[in-house]
């Protein structure tokens, strides 16, 4: 290795492999990645910092070959994970990462252990497919995670996009390669769990409750029932991720148990949109045949999905596993109440109400918002925006959104809402003025897959700043009313 190779090499991060050590059983390796003319296309650098990683280091020939799996970090064992799921509610046993790979652990600066894993690496043992990835969808999952993190919604997040070098080929038409390295508290899935129940060494469902415990809720270490506190905690968590995801009018696209972390991060940005016109049924992915993971359905959706993480949980709860699944049972059936409580809490923050405004009357006004939507396909993001003005006395931006026979109803509804005295700051803290429209996303990963990254990168800004909304033409388009269109918005996987 020349001087240069050397001192680039020296520069990467330094990574644990807790997880295949821990883990074998649920563990696959994976061969080296292959990229022939890699080039950094975007580079997380307020996460690098978090995580103690040198920005610089990752735009050099070496970082490049270690973002797609050419090249291998100190301490790295990269692996696939092994996992199962439920997908559209049918059980398959056997998902794993079919193009991806977890490269290792590493502790960011306040101490806690976070995930280093790479998505288009190319095919594992567990691939459906080629296993590669193509620009556009990389950079989805970086802008929409950096969304997210800005409105305070747990998640995954992206620490680059690079392209290999290598063009793909899908359905006829040829894209660059790319790969996606992002950051997690852990890549632990529902279907973690489902695959370890299954298997004859019980030792492996402990091991991974345990790991699970210690990565996610080390204060539970030692409980008088550790495991059905894991559970609990996970159910908790779920609520205030499910409840996030319906303030921000955040449709995922694919629910499957396999897509779902017990973290209560959101992983997996490709078939996913934000709501334009509020339709409660609304679906955008274009799997998604029977609406099965409309924006309305996620909360009974993830509830369906933890009694299936309770099922694999059975047998740490108790010793007959009937028992066991009888124990999961109760303890999932808190989300309910955890959820209603959450979302009034969302919708109480995005009202403007304080504290003492009695919580049956936040649930009311919020509720008979939404019908008012529904009912006139209103503009989801400028209805909750203009609510700051609207508090002040200025409702022209709210009546604007709707036709002039709803209007009397709206501004009745807004009546029974002022007399609640409204916070305007609040209002406005809470509803930002710049949302990842979906067409605008579109747009701008277009202009990247031609080789004009200047867009993405104005987007990124913008949305990591999500409640001020500067005069700049993009700014400007992201605040506004979308167009009309004849045909709806369809999002895809990207595989």
């Amino acid at each position: 290795m020349d001087s240069l190779a050397a001192r680039d090499a020296s520069a990467l991060p330094r990574l644990t492999s807790g997880w295949a050590e821990n883990l074998p059983e649920l563990s696959r390796s994976v061969p080296q990645g292959f990229a022939p003319n890699p080039r950094v296309l975007a580079v997380n650098e307020p996460l690098a910092y978090e995580l103690g990683i040198d920005p610089v280091a990752l735009h050099t020939a070496e970082g490049a070959r270690f973002l797609t799996g050419a090249s291998r970090a100190p301490g790295s064992s990269p692996v696939a994970q092994v996992y199962a799921g439920h997908q559209w509610g049918v059980f398959r046993p056997v998902l794993g990462d079919g193009r991806a790979a977890l490269f290792g652990e590493r502790r960011d600066r306040s101490g806690a252990l976070r995930d280093i894993h790479a998505k288009g690496i190319g095919p594992t043992s567990m691939s459906r497919v080629d296993g590669f990835a193509t620009v556009g969808p990389m950079l989805r999952e970086f802008l929409l995670g950096e969304a997210m993190h800005a409105l305070a919604l747990p998640t995954t997040r992206a620490l680059a996009v690079t392209a290999t070098g290598t063009p793909r080929s899908l359905g006829g038409v040829t894209l660059p390669g790319a790969v996606l390295v992002r950051t997690a508290r852990s890549h632990i899935r529902y279907g973690s769990f489902e695959y370890a129940t299954r298997l004859e060494d019980r030792s492996v469902l402990r091991r991974l409750a345990d790991l699970t415990i210690a990565r996610h809720y080390p204060d539970e270490d030692g409980a008088a029932q550790p495991y059905r506190r894991l559970l609990a905690r996970i159910v908790d968590a779920v609520a205030d991720q499910t409840a996030g995801w319906m303030g921000a009018g955040f449709v995922h696209g694919v629910l499957s148990t396999d897509n779902v972390l017990v973290s209560g991060e959101t992983i997996d940005y490709g078939p996913c949109a934000f709501l334009d016109a509020y339709d409660p049924d609304v679906v955008f992915s274009s799997i998604d045949r029977h609406g099965r993971y409309a924006f309305g359905r996620q909360p009974s959706i993830m509830r369906w999905n933890l009694d299936r993480l309770g099922e694999a949980l059975a047998p740490l709860l108790a010793a007959d596993v009937d028992d066991g699944r009888a124990l999961a049972r109760e303890v999932v059936a808190a989300f309910d109440g955890l959820f209603r409580e959450r979302w009034i809490a969302v919708f109480r923050a995005k009202l403007g109400l304080g504290p003492t405004v009695d919580a049956s009357a936040v649930e009311q006004t919020a509720q008979t918002a939404l019908a008012i939507l529904a009912d006139n396909r209103a503009d989801f993001p400028r209805f909750w925006r203009a609510l700051g003005a609207a508090a002040r006395g200025d409702r022209s931006g709210l009546l604007q959104l709707f036709a002039p026979p709803a209007r009397p109803r709206v501004e009745a509804w807004a009546d029974e809402w002022r007399a609640l005295g409204p916070d305007a700051a609040l209002s406005d803290a809470t509803n930002p003025a710049i949302v990842p429209r979906n067409q605008v996303v579109e747009d701008v990963l277009g202009a990247a897959v031609e080789g004009d990254l200047g867009p993405f990168d104005e987007l990124v800004a913008l949305l990591r700043d999500p409640f001020v909304s500067p005069a700049t033409p993009l700014a400007e388009k992201l605040a506004a009313l979308p167009p009309d269109t004849a045909s709806p918005f369809v999002t895809y996987c990207g595989t």
